[in-house]
């Protein structure tokens, strides 16, 4: 007979895939937790404001989860072949730029980007380019023409309805941020998007009392119902009493 005592955990491959897209490769046990394999990321990220980030997989089903920090990892992505999670803010700021710690701000702005890429967070076409210019600033500096030839900025990818247009404007934009520091350029990309209608909104379809689908969103400030896109109400946390 086996003794019990003497099985070795079964060990896995897990694949952490950050806001920059860089992958954090990590050995998990079937014992471990989800808290285990965070306070892994927080301390690679140098994180202290842990509480707004969380790990994110997917189901069979293509659907997105977040991950239960009080449970075991291999328990909740059962019948996955290969381990990968997702880091991402989990709870947005009402206001990013009020975060104490500059690597927490720009969690934030890489999520945001991340957002408005995707097309969670529409955004204008002079709006995307402004961004756009705060994203080139940051990451290139000041503009200048002799490291800067014409069409630098695409190899950006800035929204989700990209064009050679926005492209343009972005370039036009950027030399206007010239002497502006990388912390200071995400900060005012913060700035700008903090007050969007869906900034940090996690959108659940519902269908109404009438029959018509809705989209119920979850924000930093309380709860809003959209039809088509457009925001039809909208309810504050500090007023609601009651979620059945």
């Amino acid at each position: 007979m086996k003794c019990l005592c003497c099985v070795r955990p079964q060990t896995y491959h897990c694949k952490i895939v950050l806001l920059d897209e860089q992958e954090l490769l990590q050995e998990i046990q079937d014992t471990t937790q989800g808290q285990e394999i965070l306070d892994t990321v927080f301390r690679h990220l140098n994180l202290l404001e842990t509480s707004y980030f969380g790990l994110r997989y997917l189901d069979a089903s293509n659907q997105t989860h977040w991950l239960d920090a009080t449970k075991r990892i291999v328990k909740q992505l059962k019948g996955k072949d290969s381990l990968t999670l997702y880091f991402g803010v989990k709870f947005y700021a009402v206001d990013p730029c009020k975060l104490l710690e500059e690597i927490t701000r720009y969690q934030f702005f890489l999520q945001v980007k991340q957002d408005i890429l995707q097309g969670r967070l529409p955004v204008s076409f002079e709006l995307g380019a402004e961004l756009g210019a705060h994203v080139v600033q940051s990451e290139l500096g000041d503009y200048d023409p002799r490291r800067h030839s014409p069409g630098y900025v695409s190899e950006f990818r800035f929204t989700s309805h990209q064009s050679a247009a926005l492209e343009s404007r972005v370039a036009e934009l950027h030399r206007e941020l010239s002497g502006q520091e990388p912390n200071t350029a995400e900060l005012n990309y913060l700035d700008r998007v903090k007050s969007l209608p869906l900034y940090g909104v996690d959108l659940h379809p519902v269908l109404g009392e009438d029959s018509i689908e809705y989209f119920l969103g979850l924000t930093p400030a309380g709860i809003v119902v959209l039809r088509n896109k457009i925001k039809v109400a909208s309810y504050l946390w500090p007023k609601i009493t009651k979620i059945y």
